[in-house]
């Protein structure tokens, strides 16, 4: 059943629950970075709500911290539902990696599961992108995802595999004006995931990525509020409505649970099959 969006979305949202459960994972512990809002957050609580404990990291660590009391808050009577915790953590950070499967053992004592999550959007036109802009959209969006990898492939590595899923975006396959910085480091992420999978894959440790189009978030905030500039992005969509977080966690899901074991190096959209228009 498809549901229309709270805020009247004429791209018409799915916001229905996600019925998938995956029992193995339940008492597993994932790392999700940028889970202080957004599709971060989702994916921490509703793993949460499935039994795996959590520990969530943010830049900003009084939000990353609210955030974990609510979920905990939130999942109080659900019967099975994990722990989570929030830690501060500047992906840019090589150390912050390290705090994360730290703190991750100290709660849980277990570390299994990976999401490279954390990201940023700037846009500017090409001779206007600053030596700024390419620092912390490359420092977040690339170097995040590889001090990220590096440290859960350095853990996974001492306890006989685990599993790693990256944040991509069909912007990687793509060209469109103001977004050179954005699009060319998601394309980076895309990349660097096959290289990561082929390298650790002897050590059992799978690495996808998640390639997601218009998805109901702040991100896209823009277009929701101009009618005009929604409509052109439903053109682009084949399922004509642009997709709801809930969507883009039923993907990771599937790519962190068993369901998945033998797949690794792949990137799936979740994009309304707009990458092929």
């Amino acid at each position: 059943m498809t549901t229309q969006a709270p805020d009247g979305n004429p791209g018409r949202v799915n916001y229905d629950a996600l019925p998938a459960i995956n029992p193995e994972l339940v008492g597993r512990t994932v790392v999700v970075t940028g889970a202080g809002r957004g599709m971060g957050a989702l994916f921490l609580e509703e793993l949460a709500r499935r039994g795996v404990n959590g520990v969530g990291g943010d830049l900003d660590q009084e939000e990353m911290a609210t955030v974990a009391e609510k979920i905990n808050a939130n999942l109080a009577g659900t019967s099975g539902a994990g722990r989570v915790v929030g830690v501060g953590a500047d992906v840019t950070d090589p150390a912050a990696g390290d705090t994360l499967v730290a703190t991750a053992l100290r709660e849980f004592g277990r570390l299994d599961l990976w999401v490279n999550n954390a990201g940023v959007f700037p846009q500017a036109e090409f001779t206007d992108i600053t030596p700024q802009q390419l620092a912390l959209t490359y420092g977040v969006n690339v170097n995040g995802v590889v001090y990220g990898g590096q440290a859960a492939a350095r853990h996974f590595r001492t306890v006989g595999g685990g599993a790693i899923v990256n944040m991509a975006s069909v912007a990687a396959v793509r060209a469109r004006p103001t977004r050179a910085t954005y699009n060319s480091s998601k394309a980076a992420v895309r990349h660097l995931t096959t290289c990561m999978a082929v390298e650790l894959g002897p050590d059992n440790i799978r690495v996808n990525s998640i390639a997601p189009g218009y998805i109901d978030t702040e991100m896209t905030r823009w277009i929701r509020e101009d009618r005009a500039a929604m409509d052109r992005a439903l053109t682009t969509v084949p399922l004509r409505r642009i997709g709801a977080p809930m969507e883009v966690f039923g993907a990771l899901y599937f790519l962190l649970s068993d369901s998945a074991r033998y797949i690794t190096g792949t990137s799936i959209p979740v994009d309304g099959g707009s990458q092929h228009v």
